[in-house]
C-alpha cells in the first residue's frame, strides 16, 4: 500500500459496534474503579513527589516529546496524530500489575493510575488539541473533523468519569459485594473488550495487514521514549529506584482502549490512527513485560529491598 493512502483509509465500524465499544471501556473503567479507594487520591497529597513527577512526565513531557518525535520521524499525518493521541491518554489498566512484576512501588503506580484517569477528563482533550494543532500536517486532520475539545471532554467524562465514580462508590458502600464481583467483573470486561477489538480487526483484516508495517517501528520508538521518560524523570528528580520503576511503567503503559474509542467516535475510524493505537495496545504489553524482566535482573539498593 502506498504510505500516503493510509491517511484516506477508514476502518469499517457501524453505529451499533461503536456503542458496544463505548460500553466496553465504560465497563472496564468500572472494574478498575472497584480497586481504587479515596486513599489512593489522598496519597498524592500526603506524599506528592513520586506521583507528581510521574504525572508530569505523563501529561506534559510525553505529549511534548511525542510532538517533537512526529517532526523528526515525519510519519504519515494520520499516524502522527495517532501518536499524539496515545501520548494524550492516561495510564493503562495493566500498569499496576507490571509495576509489581518489575519490583516497583505499586502504591505509587496505583496513585498515578487513579489521578491520571481523573485528570484525563481534562488533559486528554487539551493535549490532543494543543499538540495536534501545532503540527501543520496533523492540524489539517483536526480541521477536517472540526474537533471540539469540549465534545472530547464530554465523551471521556461519560466513559471514564462516571464509571470511575460509580465503581468507587459501590466499593465504599458495599465492600463485601465489591470484593466478590471485582475479579470476575474485571476478567469479563477485559475479555469483552478484547473480543470487540479482534472483531474490528477481523472486519478490516486486509487493511490491517497492509498498514501495520508502517506503524511497527514508529510504535517501538515511541513506546521506548515513553518508558525512558518515565524512568529518567524519576531518577533525575531524585526518586528512589522503586518509585522510578513505577513511573517508568506508568508512563509507558497508556490507555490505548480509550484511544481507540476516540478514534472511532471523532475520526471516523481513520486508518493510520486506528492501526497505530491498536498496535500500541499490543506492543506496550510486550514492552512492559520486557521492561519488568530487565528490572528484575537489576538488584534494588539495599535500603529498598522488598
Amino acid at each position: 500500500m502506498d504510505p500516503a493512502v493510509v491517511d484516506q483509509v477508514r476502518l469499517n465500524f457501524n453505529p451499533q459496534g461503536l456503542f458496544v465499544i463505548n460500553a466496553a471501556i465504560g465497563l472496564m473503567m468500572f472494574g478498575v474503579a472497584l480497586d481504587l479507594k479515596i486513599e489512593d487520591f489522598k496519597r498524592i497529597l500526603i506524599s506528592p513527589k513520586a506521583p507528581g513527577i510521574g504525572l508530569g512526565a505523563q501529561f506534559i513531557l510525553l505529549p511534548a516529546f511525542t510532538f517533537l518525535l512526529t517532526l523528526i520521524l515525519r510519519p504519515q499525518p494520520s499516524i502522527a496524530l495517532g501518536m499524539i493521541l496515545v501520548a494524550a491518554c492516561p495510564g493503562g489498566n495493566l500498569s499496576n500489575i507490571l509495576t509489581y512484576l518489575a519490583k516497583g512501588n505499586v502504591a505509587v503506580s496505583i496513585s498515578m493510575t487513579a489521578v491520571s484517569t481523573a485528570a484525563a477528563i481534562v488533559m486528554t482533550p487539551l493535549n490532543l488539541s494543543l499538540w495536534g494543532s501545532l503540527n501543520p500536517h496533523t492540524a489539517e486532520i483536526l480541521r477536517q473533523v472540526s474537533l471540539s475539545p469540549m465534545d472530547v471532554f464530554t465523551t471521556i467524562f461519560i466513559i471514564l468519569g462516571i464509571p470511575l465514580a460509580a465503581g468507587m462508590t459501590l466499593s465504599r458502600i458495599f465492600p463485601t459485594l465489591s470484593t466478590r464481583v471485582r475479579k470476575p467483573f474485571k476478567i469479563f470486561s477485559l475479555v469483552f473488550f478484547i473480543a470487540i477489538v479482534l472483531g474490528a480487526l477481523a472486519a478490516n483484516w486486509q487493511i490491517f495487514l497492509k498498514v501495520v508495517g508502517l506503524v511497527i517501528l514508529v510504535v517501538l520508538i515511541h513506546n521506548a521514549l515513553a518508558l525512558n521518560l518515565g524512568y529518567w524523570s524519576g531518577r533525575l528528580f531524585g526518586l528512589p529506584e522503586r518509585d522510578s520503576r513505577a513511573t517508568c511503567i506508568e508512563v509507558g503503559i497508556q490507555n490505548s482502549a480509550l484511544g481507540l474509542v476516540l478514534v472511532f467516535n471523532f475520526f471516523g475510524g481513520l486508518g493510520g490512527m486506528a492501526i497505530l493505537v491498536a498496535w500500541w495496545g499490543i506492543w506496550h504489553i510486550i514492552a512492559g513485560l520486557i521492561a519488568a524482566f530487565i528490572f528484575t535482573r537489576i538488584p534494588l539498593p539495599s535500603d529498598e529491598k522488598i
